[in-house]
């Protein structure tokens, strides 16, 4: 047998690569340790690419090490992300797209993150209608889920969905694969944790919680229905004590897998469909989830009535960092742009903002809109000399105000109502 025309080992095809390249392609991340672009593998695909499927179908995959990243949480607070190189994210995007095949059938209807068409905003909804039904929710929030995930649980939970052995031999080494710090220090990944922002991080987490959590809570607590996207998770139950119950079971479940909850973020919240009327010494009787604060708030019903109602709107700390990007932008100092462009500039992200966060009652964007709108005024107090000899913001407030009238569709939050 010619050894050069030799059957590779594993069922890799040089379309499943380059499939997955134009997937990492539209998202257009930034390169890894090696400092190879999108832009440079575009340029030569065959120079960068083909090494990729050679070495994946043979077996001969090792991948470089992720570049460690910071980014911001707000409140002073910063995420660790791992990113990978380019070609490293086309290796993993195959072998997650494989893995979404065999996972997909077999994951819980209660798991939203990270899946194909299922989002966040199914997630709140289901969490909606369930807080209407049942009166409390464990708010669980597991300490450090990606920093801690043991590695040897991982393959175990792995091989509950598949055997494939390429699937499973390029998940231990993308689990092992080391780290670099931002000083250029490579650190070697010890017996835990997988880096966030890799492609198949996510799927490996819905694996891991779907073996750790999910399958176990449908057998053991059957009338427990649940929401979880991602390491967010949220527990509805009948009454209190049962709760306490249903809580430490699930607090003993995740220390036998070498998982742990956060005592001070893990809390039971009292879901009040009815104000003030009922129960009011309970402390806890909101939560956040996703992005959105559920609490008793006043609702409108179809025939024009208000009632009590437990139900979502975006959460304080989300609207604080809508005026922190906003600030961040400094976009009242782009005065070389008329209006028009200004709109043009800014539209994407207000629309993101309003799809995301206007879905369930969009009136809480109130705030967040209203600090735009001074931006845009300090903007047009800045572009316009007219403003700016007066001294005072206020006519340019005015000018704003008469804008929205006669254009009503040049920002997009505009349309919604929430006007200078």
């Amino acid at each position: 047998m010619n050894l050069f025309k030799r059957p590779k080992p594993y069922p890799i095809t040089k379309e499943q690569v380059w499939e997955a390249f134009k997937l990492v392609r539209q998202k257009g991340e930034a390169p890894g340790v090696d400092g190879i672009t999108i832009e440079t593998i575009e340029a030569d695909p065959e120079k960068h690419l083909y090494p990729v499927w050679n070495r994946l179908a043979s077996g001969s995959y090792y991948p470089e090490a992720v570049r460690q990243q910071e980014i911001p949480k707000g409140e002073g607070k910063v995420r660790v992300l791992g990113i990978p190189t380019i070609k490293d994210r086309v290796a993993q995007k195959v072998i997650t797209r494989e893995l979404e095949e065999i996972t997909e059938p077999k994951f819980s209807d209660n798991s939203f993150g990270y899946r194909p068409n299922r989002n966040a905003h199914q997630a709140i909804e289901q969490a909606r209608k369930n807080c209407w039904h049942y009166a409390w929710v464990i708010d669980m929030d597991i300490k450090g889920f990606f920093d801690n995930i043991d590695h040897g649980l991982m393959i175990r939970a792995l091989r509950y969905f598949t055997d494939r052995k390429h699937i499973i031999l390029y998940a231990k080494r993308w689990l092992k694969a080391p780290i670099q710090l931002k000083d250029g220090t490579l650190i070697q990944n010890t017996e835990k944790g997988t880096p966030q922002g890799g492609v198949i991080s996510p799927v490996l987490a819905n694996i891991f919680l779907h073996v750790v959590f999910d399958k176990w809570m449908e057998i053991n607590f059957p009338d427990c229905p649940f929401e979880r996207y991602a390491d967010d998770i949220i527990i509805h139950v009948k009454n209190e004590p049962y709760a306490r119950k249903v809580l430490s079971a699930v607090s003993e479940r995740l220390k036998e897998c070498k998982l742990e909850l956060d005592p001070e973020k893990t809390k039971l919240v009292y879901c009040n469909r009815e104000g003030r009327r009922k129960k009011s010494k309970i402390k806890v009787q909101q939560f956040d989830f996703l992005g959105y604060t559920f609490r008793s708030r006043k609702l409108m019903t179809k025939d024009g009535k208000l009632m009590f109602g437990f139900s979502p709107s975006i959460s304080r700390k989300s609207a604080r960092r809508i005026v922190a990007q906003c600030r961040d932008l400094g976009f009242h100092r782009w005065t070389h742009m008329d209006i028009h462009q200004l709109s043009k500039a800014l539209s994407p992200k207000i629309r993101g903002w309003v799809h995301y966060y206007g879905k369930f009652h969009i009136s809480g964007l109130k705030t967040a809109f209203l600090h735009l709108n001074r931006r845009l005024a300090k903007w047009a107090f800045n572009k316009y000399k007219r403003f700016k000899r007066r001294k005072t913001v206020y006519y340019a407030k005015l000018w704003l105000r008469q804008t929205s009238k006669n254009y009503q569709y040049l920002f997009p939050h505009w349309k919604y109502g929430f006007t200078p």
